[in-house]
């Protein structure tokens, strides 16, 4: 299971005594690497503890190996090209042989290969596939070769600002409800339930939102629910997202996440454990998305088709129109198994009341739902897929925001954008202290 992946190890004695010597002469890094900061990232205890941190960089180095695997080709990603320099500090990507990516580390998929593409949903758009390059590191002009999957990098660095190097690519464990924030998650959702659904479809506004500290994050996405919202939760998600804390820096970026038990021990982002299973050369989950939308001006969005194969029960994920990205194998799930018995789309944002207010942590585009386009975010040409395999139109779309004065959600219908809800806001404000 992913969640063993962090908890075994070995690591060789040159590796250890180089170690030990770094952290007898270089204190400081334990403020950077204690397991368990709180919300707002302070370390409950500075104390240095050598034999602490050193447990610590040992479960960082298996961790490591573990998910990042042998590459036939790296590729330096740009952050930001320019006709004189560029900069070199993007991410790294890795083009991994499809059948040695970490989904395969699974006891039930140990020795197989990604599976053929399935049919897809009656309905379906089926231009061919476009809208490959709308990663920053495709700026480059490189490419992974086919028989590979690109998978972003895992640094050390990335590890060292986890809030909990055991949970690191998880979500906060959490008492999840639809009808409330919890931990201080508040969202801004369009939904759908009581009836069975097998899949997704919407086209997602991007926007890079200011997130205002290192332990929150703020995301646009869709969710594929079924279970009780206890602990057998299961959700497919699948979105943008924002997370210093995750990716190190302010982009927005393609992700990808799975739970089965209410986000306790099982599920990750992206490919950080063994689960979603790639089968794309082109898209690298969890990376920059570029470009991105502008108030008052371009506005850009990105089009995701989740839904579950007839045949053989797993759930599959489409970009664009055409671009399969991969799937989740069916027995990954319980409740999942069978069916969906909501779908949601909206934002989510973490808001830790840093200095005892509500965080400024922007969702969307930061700004209310009335203010329209161009300058709110959106979610359009909303969908389901039915028993039958058929996108279908939603019926009865219900819109929540938790706490409507510091994040709104209106939603509307028209013949262009179908079913469609305009959403965010700036977080702490004269009406949201």
């Amino acid at each position: 299971m992913a969640s063993s992946w962090c908890y075994s190890y070995k690591i060789s004695q040159i590796f250890l005594q180089t170690l030990v010597f770094f952290l007898l002469v270089a204190s400081s890094v334990s403020s950077q690497v204690n397991d368990d900061h709180n919300l707002g990232g302070q370390a409950k205890n500075q104390t240095f503890r050598p034999d602490q941190e050193l447990q610590k960089l040992k479960i960082i180095k298996a961790c490591l190996k573990k998910i990042n695997k042998p590459a036939v080709k790296t590729i330096q990603a740009l952050i930001w090209p320019t006709l004189t320099s560029s900069s070199p500090d993007g991410d790294i990507i890795d083009c991994v042989l499809s059948h040695k990516q970490p989904a395969f580390d699974h006891p039930l998929l140990k020795g197989q290969k990604p599976l053929d593409p399935p049919e897809r949903p009656k309905g379906h758009n089926k231009h061919s596939p476009s809208g490959v390059d709308f990663q920053m590191w495709r700026l480059s002009g490189e490419s992974c070769p086919e028989g590979t999957v690109p998978i972003r990098r895992t640094t050390e660095k990335d590890m060292l600002r986890a809030s909990s190097v055991r949970r690191f690519g998880r979500k906060v464990r959490r008492h999840v409800r639809r009808d409330s924030s919890s931990n201080g998650h508040e969202h801004a959702v369009g939904y759908v339930s009581g009836e069975q659904y097998y899949g997704a479809k919407a086209s997602i506004n991007v926007w890079a939102p200011k997130v205002s500290n290192q332990y929150e994050f703020s995301l646009s996405q869709m969710w594929v629910i079924s279970g009780s919202f206890g602990d057998d939760l299961n959700t497919i998600e699948a979105g943008w997202q924002v997370s210093p804390e995750l990716y190190g820096d302010n982009y927005p970026r393609f992700f990808t996440y799975w739970t089965t038990d209410a986000y306790q021990a099982t599920g990750c982002y992206n490919l950080l454990c063994s689960g979603f299973v790639q089968t794309n050369s082109r898209i690298a989950i969890g990376a920059a998305i570029s470009p991105t939308s502008s108030y008052s001006g371009g506005q850009f969005d990105i089009s995701l088709l989740v839904w579950k194969d007839p045949k053989h029960g797993n759930w599959w994920l489409e970009f664009g129109s055409g671009i399969l990205v991969g799937y989740w194998p069916s027995f990954l799930f319980t409740h999942l198994r069978d069916h969906a018995s909501m779908v949601q789309f909206g934002g989510e944002v973490v808001n830790s009341r840093p200095s005892g207010f509500h965080t400024s942590t922007q969702m969307g585009s930061g700004h209310f739902a009335g203010e329209g386009f161009g300058k709110a975010s959106y979610f359009r040409n909303l969908q389901t897929v039915d028993w039958d395999n058929s996108l279908v139109p939603l019926s009865n779309l219900k819109v929540l925001a938790d706490h409507p004065n510091c994040y709104d959600i209106q939603g509307g219908i028209n013949n262009v954008w179908g079913n469609y809800f305009y959403y965010g806001g700036p977080g702490r404000n004269v009406r949201c202290p």
